[in-house]
């Protein structure tokens, strides 16, 4: 259409909401941001540098310094939440214009607290002969304090015309929920052009030059659908990739999911993993970059990409890019979908028939038969010995039913000429999916080791390792090797195998068992030794400073929770990721959240011993200078928060790190606690490492974990207690238990910190949180339990999660909370002629009601706390 013709009305009975949308009134209620307008009819002479062409009623922004510049009108008393409205304005552009010029409509969202946001409604590429149509739509969740369209975009110093624009609802249907979508229910893909037919067309490069192709190197790399992609050249850094926006085409709280078809091309290079990543700038938060997914993509051919994400607040920009190879390697893009992730269908329980608790499945284990069953796995000799342990270690003992005692037999390895070297069965047929099998066995190392040896239980599941369980070994005793596996998909084949000392030790292994293991069993023992109740029992989670924007995130949080950890906020990479560059607002703000929520806080951590958690500038400090760095850091934060956490993990994961004792000494550890109690002597300091539950981690078992802190307290460090992280596979509740009751000894209250269980079943992962949920409660020396997180795509293991993105609650979550309904104490009855009312209940927190006999109306209520001890409760309460 010339600019002269007569343009459409999309409107038919609607009524348009934006007031003198053609300019017929001149510019009444419309106003320039920060440059000039002027209207131009048929009878006024055209402005200068506009072509004569032009004709008709229209609006004429000039004297634009800045591309953001544009025409803008207040329609806040227009709009309501939950509305579907639709846009479009028909716009040119005038002035030394280079082939086409964006304008895009867009809204400013003016908040309650001052904050800004903006939503992306549309964008146009608009020329100097035609009027071209910018089209979107919007929805509000929330109503903001003002609501202002707009129209901007060209390059400063390029006029922007506008012929009209018109916002109108189409029907009365108010949109659905954010959790069940709305704004085009983000069905269709929001990635414009994917398949690049379009030439280039809103794709850019982001620090590179991107280019379309029908066929590269010599015609072997072709499109694997449609007919061109898109490659990167000029790539400098492995963030340099192909790049869209987004902005206003994904909305908050709706789960996405991407699909790309990638593939890289470089020189002396066959293989690199390539990333899809999301940047994101909200309104009084620093950018984000959030990581979709990524592939380990070919130079032989396409892959497939795939990953999942949810914005929790109200984005002003959003970009997708690719991102990942060294620089020199081309990334190639085929197409690439981003639409609403559709809904799993409801999870069902497995079904495993004929379960057999407690039966072993490996054949000839007490060698009744010499080692038939039995194979040598690679070249060494099995043989039977006598003088093993005629008892079933402890662990399991608690687990199998009726049990014959051990025969006293046990397998000698010997001509050992590799680790992996040991005894092995084929147990293909005997494993049952989804079932959680626990492992037990006595072993043994020859004489003469001159270090400590691992001994490793273990199953090759096709091409796969999974690890049943590890011990260190550096005498000539027997020792247990207690752990656990589940196989959760259909294996080719399985191979169990014992393996670990170095080449040229013998290795003996007596009564290996590997059963099934009846943890609902378990479960009704522990019932009765809970004697805790959540009213006091602290549960907590941990949370990231972008959930609280998400209101079903903090409904949930503040009603099922009590306690919450951030999950990186005040780590020292995010605090002073440069030397002397503080952030500390993140985790003020989600301070103030907890604080105004009455939810207690652990503060995790003020260091972190693994070396790839430290920022490089710490990295690259002399010893002096780093001794200075770490009191800075000590004083910074604890002067700062003093009293504002209950807890802090002093030096993350000692027993799996070394970095600041290596480069400041031994005593650097025990100080930090000293240092951290002067400064905050409220809080409890904690020592926190994983795999110390589960048996299969000889760095950190029980006994070196009592070993570390007995010498931290021989050093004078103040340690209050100790943390157990909880990222465990297929807990069985008597090998936790075990390792309970050894830390027990210390005397120190115990906390699980940062639980995650992983099952792609939600019943089998129920079934894993209840183990670890009820052994924590039945324990005596555990005194709080914390998760990971909950809500999925915010954790950092998959298919951990209690809650699903768009507030969904699945089968784990529904466990714990019917867990929780279990630990409350409800009772009610009369007064006795004493005036007393005897119950029996859990310690914690109480609310007591009195109500009259005569009138049913309540009298009076009041709060009170039952700790432990044998001291009578007085309560006081004014009728």
């Amino acid at each position: 259409q010339n600019l002269n013709e007569e343009l459409e009305d999309p409107i038919a009975t609607a009524t348009n909401i934006i007031h003198n949308h053609d300019f017929s009134g001149g510019l009444h209620l419309w106003h320039p941001n920060c440059c000039r307008t002027f209207v131009v009819t048929p009878e006024s002479v055209n402005h200068e540098g506009s072509s004569t062409k032009f004709s008709g009623t229209f609006a004429v922004v000039t004297n634009r310094k800045e591309h953001w510049q544009g025409l803008e009108q207040d329609i806040t008393g227009r709009v309501s939440t939950g509305s579907n409205y639709k846009v479009c304005a028909w716009v040119g552009v005038s002035g030394a214009v280079q082939g086409v010029a964006d304008v895009l409509a867009t809204l400013r969202l003016e908040h309650q607290d001052s904050s800004v946001s903006y939503m992306f409604i549309g964008r146009t590429s608009a020329s100097t002969d035609r009027w071209e149509k910018v089209e979107g739509t919007f929805c509000l969740s929330r109503m903001p304090r003002r609501v202002i369209f707009y129209l901007e975009g060209p390059s400063s110093g390029i006029d922007l015309l506008i012929r009209s624009v018109q916002v109108w609802c189409p029907s009365s249907n108010q949109c659905q929920s954010q959790s069940s979508r709305s704004l085009s229910d983000g069905d269709e893909n929001i990635v414009q052009n994917p398949t690049f037919d379009d030439g280039l067309n809103n794709w850019s490069g982001r620090g590179c030059q991107i280019a379309v192709h029908d066929s590269m190197a010599d015609g072997k790399v072709r499109p694997k659908s449609g007919k061109f992609f898109a490659s990167t050249t000029d790539r400098t850094q492995n963030w340099n990739g192909i790049q869209q926006e987004i902005t206003g085409r994904v909305q908050r709280k709706l789960a996405y999911e991407i699909v790309a078809t990638v593939r890289i091309l470089g020189d002396n290079i066959t293989s690199a993993n390539v990333r899809a990543t999301l940047w994101v700038q909200a309104a009084n938060l620093p950018e984000q970059y959030i990581g979709i997914g990524s592939v380990q993509a070919s130079d032989k051919d396409w892959v497939q990409l795939k990953g999942k994400f949810l914005l929790n607040g109200v984005p002003s920009r959003v970009i997708i890019f690719l991102e990942g190879p060294d620089p020199g390697t081309d990334i190639l893009l085929n197409d690439m979908i981003v639409k609403h992730a559709a809904k799993a269908p409801p999870a069902t329980p497995p079904i495993i028939e004929n379960a057999a608790y407690g039966v072993n499945i490996i054949v000839n284990s007490n060698l009744s038969d010499s080692t038939n069953g039995w194979f040598p796995l690679g070249n060494c000799t099995l043989s039977v010995g006598n003088g093993s342990p005629h008892i079933l270690p402890p662990m399991a003992r608690d687990s199998l039913e009726a049990h014959e005692p051990l025969s006293g037999r046990y397998i000698l390895v010997t001509n050992r000429t590799q680790t992996w070297m040991g005894p092995a069965q084929m147990i293909t047929d005997k494993l049952k999916l989804y079932l959680t099998y626990q492992v037990s066995a006595w072993v043994r190392i020859g004489f003469g080791v001159t270090r400590p040896q691992n001994v490793n239980v273990a199953l090759g599941v096709d091409d796969q390792w999974v690890n049943g369980g590890q011990v260190e070994i550096s005498d000539d005793r027997w020792h247990e090797i207690g752990g656990s596996l589940r196989i959760e998909k259909q294996p080719a084949k399985v191979m169990v195998y014992v393996q670990g000392p170095d080449a040229g030790v013998d290795l003996m292994v007596a009564g290996l068992q590997l059963f099934p293991v009846d943890r609902h069993l378990r479960f009704k023992h522990l019932k009765t030794l809970t004697h805790k109740t959540q009213n006091s029992f602290p549960i907590g989670s941990c949370m990231e400073r972008s959930s609280i924007e998400n209101e079903d995130f903090v409904d949930f949080f503040s009603k099922n929770f009590n306690w919450a950890v951030f999950g990186n906020e005040l780590k020292w990479y995010w605090t002073e990721p440069q030397s002397g560059n503080l952030n500390y607002k993140d985790a003020d703000d989600m301070l103030n959240f907890c604080v105004s929520r009455n939810i207690q806080l652990r503060g995790h951590c003020i260091f972190w011993e693994v070396e790839d958690a430290i920022q490089s500038w710490v990295r690259s400090l002399s010893k002096d200078d780093m001794m200075s760095a770490v009191q800075n850091r000590l004083t910074s934060l604890l002067n700062r928060y003093k009293g504002k956490f209950r807890h802090y993990d002093v030096n993350n994961e000692m027993l799996h790190g070394s970095f600041f004792q290596d480069h400041l000494g031994k005593d650097i550890r025990a100080n930090m606690f000293k240092i951290a109690n002067q400064l905050d002597p409220s809080a409890t300091l904690f020592v926190n490492d994983y795999h110390v539950e589960d048996g299969c981690d000889t760095r950190s078992s029980p006994e070196k974990y009592i070993q570390h802190i007995l010498d931290l307290q021989e050093q004078g460090a103040s340690v209050g207690g100790i943390g157990l992280q909880g990222h465990i596979e297929n807990p069985i509740g008597p090998i936790v238990c075990s390792a309970l009751d050894k830390l027990g000894i210390l005397g120190l209250p115990i906390w699980f910190t940062e639980v995650d269980i992983s099952s792609d079943n939600e019943y089998v992962r129920a079934d894993d949180l209840e183990v670890m949920l009820r052994e924590a409660f039945a324990h005596p020396a555990v005194e709080g339990f914390m998760f990971w997180g909950f809500w999925e795509l915010f954790m950092s293991r998959n298919n951990a999660h209690l809650v699903k993105s768009e507030g969904d609650i699945n089968e784990a979550g529904k466990r714990y909370l019917t867990l929780k309904q279990e630990w409350l104490t409800r009772a009610h009855g009369h007064v006795n002629e004493q005036g007393e009312f005897e119950f029996r209940g859990f310690h914690g927190l109480y609310e007591i009601e009195l109500v009259s006999s005569v009138s049913r109306k309540k009298l009076a209520s009041q709060t009170f706390v039952v700790d432990q001890g044998l001291d009578p409760v007085v309560i006081s309460i004014n009728l």
